[in-house]
């Protein structure tokens, strides 16, 4: 089994100075981080992302400690499992289906939730149990459920947190639905990502609540975390973005990724041809986390694109609509204006440069400008002001 580990990564204690110093871990929180150690939560086998090449790699507690210990004390996300549960064997699965988040992400979402002694607070998604273990440090074991929609992990979850001394309520079920029978919640946090906040959450938690989820659309895998305030009434919640972050996605709610070949059919007669003077970097930005792609996704409903490998100098950008079979791509060159093709009864390119170009005549704005509403009849997104909405 190989391992890349002892390339100078910090222990523990460096990186919880290292996280101090960046802000994600704020002086509330410290005590959580010095009692709850990420590496008491963490199965014998994981797949941890290695920074140096770029993809995650299988560790062994039994077969290496040292590096097992070095990757559970490194802000790097930890793959706890793959393809639901079928995969078998110490290399990477296909999909990586439950994972321990990087300590930088976790403790930034833990700033966010905002907890105070005394508060309810319900989890959707409760993986390894260590984020579940860091609320109930903080706000009493009795006062924290979380719930797992996968049944091998939640068991997993629930013995390491009664090892660890925490008698946590770790519930097999799907978060889609909350967990009516604890409400109402002061705080609801997801550990898994959204692309349609589910009313429910919002249901129970009490008025003036805050939830905080990951968000994102269609477009693609960058998403933000949503900070959600419910109203007086307990009617609705609204919030701003606090910053791009990427999550596996609720399970009720994975994308379908589409068929390239169900949607490009025929011939050049069924294809509308044009160019564009956007250039790749102004449409892509630096990468997929990039504040333009979260824009256009906000703005261009129910669309996926696909960016792929540049050759020759050339990079195609693939878009999909996904409802129907409406088609575009991009392709962009290192010289001279890209090339467009749109096919379908939706002109989704035309509707992407639209969306860019409203983003930056807005004044090119991040994640923290724009915001989402939720009710019991929908979401919107916004920019700045709450009244100026849009379906998404």
């Amino acid at each position: 089994m190989t391992t890349h580990a002892h390339q100078d990564r910090p222990s523990r204690t460096e990186l919880g100075r290292v996280l101090m110093a960046a802000g994600a871990l704020t002086p509330d929180w410290a005590p959580a981080y010095a009692h709850v150690p990420r590496a008491a939560f963490l199965p014998d086998l994981m797949w941890p992302f290695d920074m140096a090449s770029g993809r995650s790699v299988p560790v062994s507690r039994s077969d290496d400690p040292q590096s097992w210990q070095d990757y559970a004390d490194a802000d790097v996300p930890i793959v706890t499992q793959w393809d639901d549960g079928l995969h078998r064997g110490t290399e990477p699965g296909t999909e990586p289906t439950s994972s321990a988040s990087m300590p930088s992400v976790v403790f930034r979402m833990l700033r966010d939730l905002d907890v105070s002694p005394g508060h309810r607070a319900l989890e959707i998604g409760t993986g390894t149990g260590w984020n579940a273990a860091l609320l109930a440090y903080r706000l009493g074991a009795g006062n924290m459920v979380t719930v797992e929609v996968d049944r091998a992990v939640a068991a997993a979850a629930r013995t390491a947190l009664e090892r660890f001394g925490l008698a946590v309520r770790a519930v097999h079920g799907d978060g889609l639905a909350g967990r009516p029978d604890g409400a109402p919640y002061d705080r609801v946090i997801a550990t898994c990502a959204v692309r349609t906040l589910p009313y429910a959450w919002v249901a129970q938690c009490r008025p003036l609540g805050v939830i905080v989820a990951p968000w994102g659309t269609h477009w693609g895998h960058g998403d933000a975390v949503a900070r959600l305030v419910v109203a007086r009434d307990g009617r609705s919640a609204s919030g701003t973005f606090t910053g791009p972050v990427e999550f596996m996605k609720l399970r009720a709610q994975r994308a379908v990724r589409p068929d390239h070949h169900a949607y490009v059919t025929g011939g050049a007669d069924d294809r509308a041809t044009s160019s564009t003077d956007l250039t790749e970097s102004a449409f892509l930005g630096e990468d997929r986390f990039s504040a333009q792609r979260f824009a256009v996704g906000l703005r261009v409903r129910d669309c996926a694109h696909a960016v792929a490998e540049k050759r020759d100098g050339a990079r195609p950008v693939w878009l999909y609509g996904l409802d129907g079979r409406s088609w575009a791509c991009a392709l962009f060159r290192d010289a001279g204006a890209a090339s467009v093709w749109q096919s379908g009864p939706r002109r989704l390119w035309d509707e992407a440069e639209a969306a860019h170009r409203w983003w930056r005549d807005k004044g090119e704005p991040g994640h923290e400008r724009f915001g989402l509403t939720v009710t019991a009849e929908g979401q919107s997104a916004w920019l700045d002001d709450p009244a100026d909405h849009w379906p998404v």
